[in-house]
């Protein structure tokens, strides 16, 4: 069985079907269902009948097979892993139907997504020496993070030959390998001159792909680049927790805020739907109307 599941796991690879956390997240929960498999001595997906399937969702639920009692979202992506997992199954006809189908899908509640204002943003990026060919650097990660509304795996990934200089464009690979072409501004452009010639130049060997280089020479890692705004957040004095998702949500909302319309930002976030990006929205709205209701004589 986890042969299968390994076979899973890298169709889900070769399909490029979302994040490498997405596919690291389906392993855990199929690997939990295995093993709930294992104790009650069924050693083939195609002895999984409805039964079995409902014992399993129940002790899921109840939180005896897992750390306590899951959210409605942890339980989400469980069923959809399974349902995933099960899908491939009948396609190689390992079996004949998919009893995940069983159960229908619940409402998880989307919440608005954690922002900085411009001035918090402007405080971050501002306490970088750029006389220092490390902060250099990391000012120039935080930067790009910020005026392209990265992930922080594509900024990690993002390749020097995915830059166009002279029309200041970066093309992105986001989720499900798919491209997008993102504008930036020429300040940005100034700091990826100094980036390379302060510290790419000294750190990365010939040849090297990738555009952020760590000081042992290879790929910067996501890990890293939350240390280092973590770092910057102590030092410009931000009593608020601080993470790289909170860039790219801070570029899409001040976006929004000032003109942008919704499906250009849809576009620049890579978002497949207009529902996610929708989000942001309801950010600027509650922002106006705090403004309205501090500022309107009225309103008092």
């Amino acid at each position: 069985m986890y042969e299968i599941l390994d076979g899973f796991i890298a169709y889900l690879y070769d399909k490029r079907s979302g994040s490498d956390k997405t596919s690291d997240s389906y392993r855990r929960d199929i690997e939990r269902f295995i093993h709930f498999l294992e104790e009650e001595n069924i050693t083939s997906f195609r002895d999984v009948d409805k039964d079995v399937v409902f014992d399993y969702i129940n002790l899921l639920r109840s939180g005896k097979i897992s750390r306590g009692k899951i959210s409605n979202a942890t339980y989400a992506r469980n069923l959809s892993a399974l349902r995933s997992f099960y899908r491939y199954l009948c396609e190689r006809h390992i079996c004949e139907d998919n009893p995940f189908l069983l159960f229908r899908k619940v409402h998880v509640e989307k919440h608005l997504p954690d922002v900085l204002t411009f001035d918090q943003v402007d405080q971050l990026l501002n306490v970088f020496d750029l006389d220092d060919p490390l902060q250099v650097r990391n000012r120039c990660i935080l930067e790009t993070i910020y005026a392209c509304g990265l992930r922080i795996s594509e900024c990690c990934d993002l390749l020097v030959d995915q830059i166009d200089h002279e029309s200041m464009i970066l093309r992105v690979i986001g989720k499900g390998n798919k491209e997008r072409i993102v504008p930036y501004y020429p300040r940005l452009e100034e700091l990826f001159d100094l980036y390379m010639k302060m510290y790419r130049n000294e750190y990365a060997y010939e040849g090297f792909p990738y555009l952020f280089v760590s000081q042992r020479h290879g790929k910067i890692s996501p890990r890293s680049v939350q240390l280092l705004l973590e770092n910057a957040r102590i030092k410009a004095g931000l009593a608020i927790d601080v993470h790289p998702h909170m860039l790219r949500h801070s570029f899409a909302t001040h976006l929004l805020d000032n003109g942008a319309d919704l499906r250009t930002v849809q576009e620049l976030l890579g978002h497949a739907h207009l529902s996610t990006t929708q989000l942001y929205t309801h950010l600027t709205y509650d922002r106006l109307k705090d403004a309205v209701r501090s500022a309107h004589p009225h309103a008092k």
